[in-house]
């Protein structure tokens, strides 16, 4: 039986422009991805921020929005 080789180095460089190539014809998927990823660190630090803060009620917030629109 045959057994393919191939050294570290010719693997790093195909998975190199093999990535690169997905990244090019797939702008929109990294696109997407990213921005999801930028929400859930706002959404994280908007919860821990929050996490200090005395509650409030629903009213308040529904009265706060009515009053911006």
């Amino acid at each position: 039986m045959m057994e393919a080789l191939i050294n570290e180095g010719r693997l790093k460089e195909l998975l190199k422009e093999t990535l690169i190539e997905v990244i090019e014809e797939r702008k929109d998927v990294l696109y997407e991805l990213l921005a999801e990823v930028i929400e859930d660190i706002a959404l994280a630090r908007a919860i821990r921020e929050g996490e200090g803060t005395e509650p409030v009620s629903r009213q308040d917030i529904s009265e706060l929005l009515e009053d911006q629109t």
